[in-house]
C-alpha cells in the first residue's frame, strides 16, 4: 500500500478475530520492529510476544483495556543499552521502543492486521508477572491480530487538529 493512504487508513484496532496470525507474518512484523532506527544505533529495544492462553491471561490482568487479541506484544527496552545523550544524561530507551512500536504497527497494517497502542497498563505488575523481563522497562503493550468482521474505526478517528496548528515554520 501507499505509505500516505497506509499511515491515514490505519486505526487503533478494538475488535479482533480469533484468526490466528501466520508465523511468517509474525516475522515480518517482528523484522520491522528489530529494524527501526534508534539514538546511536544501540537498539536497546526488547520484544515478549505474548500468544499463550497464560501468557495473554496474565498480560490482561495488567492492562485497563481489554480486547482479548490472539497475541500482544510487548515492547520495552533495555536502560543499560540504550543511548544517554550528552550533557543531560537523557536515556533514549523509551523512545527507541516507540519508534519500533509504531514501525511494527504500520507493517501489521500493511499486511492486514490491526493493532492498537496501549499505554495504560501497570509496568510493575506486568514485571511480576513475566519474570523474563527483569531488567527491562515496558513502554507499551500492542494487542494485534486480525479485524473482526464488524470491527470499525472509533468515531474520534478521522478527527485531526488542523495542521497549521500542529506545524510551525520558523
Amino acid at each position: 500500500m501507499d505509505f500516505a493512504m497506509l499511515a491515514a487508513q490505519r486505526y487503533s484496532l478494538r475488535k479482533f478475530s480469533d484468526r490466528p496470525i501466520e508465523p511468517e507474518k509474525l516475522a515480518v512484523v517482528l523484522a520491522a520492529g528489530h529494524n527501526a532506527p534508534t539514538a546511536h544505533n544501540n537498539q536497546p529495544q526488547r520484544i515478549f510476544v505474548l500468544q499463550s492462553p497464560e501468557a495473554l491471561a496474565k498480560a490482561d490482568a495488567c492492562m485497563d483495556s481489554h480486547f482479548a487479541p490472539p497475541m500482544i506484544l510487548v515492547v520495552a527496552y533495555d536502560p543499560q543499552s540504550a543511548w544517554k545523550r550528552e550533557g543531560d544524561g537523557k536515556n533514549h530507551g523509551e523512545i527507541d521502543a516507540a519508534i519500533a512500536s509504531a514501525q511494527m504497527m504500520l507493517q501489521a497494517a500493511d499486511l492486514g492486521l490491526g493493532t492498537t497502542y496501549v499505554g495504560m497498563f501497570d509496568p510493575e505488575k506486568l514485571l511480576s508477572a513475566f519474570p523474563e523481563m527483569a531488567g527491562v522497562m515496558p513502554v507499551a503493550m500492542i494487542p494485534m491480530g486480525y479485524p473482526a468482521e464488524d470491527a470499525r474505526p472509533s468515531r474520534l478517528h478521522q478527527t485531526r487538529m488542523p495542521l497549521e496548528e500542529m506545524v510551525r515554520y520558523l
